[in-house]
């Protein structure tokens, strides 16, 4: 499947998922200071862009804005995707802009031949960590005071068998579901499943 070519119809507006690039670098640091209160620098933004290791997928609807309405990143290590950012825009929360942003990361994953997918969330953060067990994330553990703005625990989660011969039927499963639920809002997925 190619990432750039994925693009989500919502009632005639056109939402795209595409890399980052560096012209969307300000735009990537507002929406982080709006969902995290500014948890990476714009050097640390403009350090991921440039590393071969790091995928960056911004969520874009071009009609309503040029600033993207959503963000995902993960760096490759070894044979892991380790997810560092998923964000949405808080006005846009329970659209399902955070699963096409999971789903496109694991997209990538698994199209670099990563193994498996880990990540840390906060243990307060219910509503990501349901996102995250719907794509068969497991707790694999716990960073005890890991955030440092309020001392929070995070919880480690964790997706085996990337390259599991059947993970592609996942693949094509989440794909019908996102799509399934954008038409049931009126929206129209629109892109191919083919990895």
């Amino acid at each position: 499947m190619n990432l750039v070519a994925l693009s989500i119809t919502v009632n005639t507006l056109d939402l795209k998922i595409r890399s980052l690039t560096t012209e969307d670098l300000n735009a990537v640091l507002e929406l982080d200071k709006i969902c995290f209160g500014g948890l990476w620098t714009l050097e640390a933004y403009r350090r991921e862009l440039d590393s071969p290791k790091s995928d960056n997928l911004g969520l874009f609807c071009p009609v309503l804005t040029s600033e993207p309405l959503g963000i995902g990143c993960f760096w490759s290590i070894l044979e892991e995707a380790h997810i560092t950012i998923v964000a949405v825009h808080p006005q846009y929360h329970r659209q399902g802009l955070g699963t096409a942003l999971v789903y496109s990361l694991l997209v990538k994953a698994y199209e670099r031949g990563l193994e498996r997918a880990t990540l840390e969330v906060r243990a307060s953060n219910h509503a990501a960590i349901s996102l995250y067990e719907k794509f068969g994330f497991k707790i694999a553990g716990r960073r005890r005071r890991y955030y440092r703005d309020n001392d929070e625990d995070a919880l480690i989660l964790w997706l085996g068998e990337i390259q599991h011969p059947n993970f592609k039927k996942t693949l094509d499963s989440w794909h019908t579901l996102i799509s399934d639920r954008f038409h049931k809002s009126n929206w129209n997925l629109v892109g191919s499943a083919e990895c």
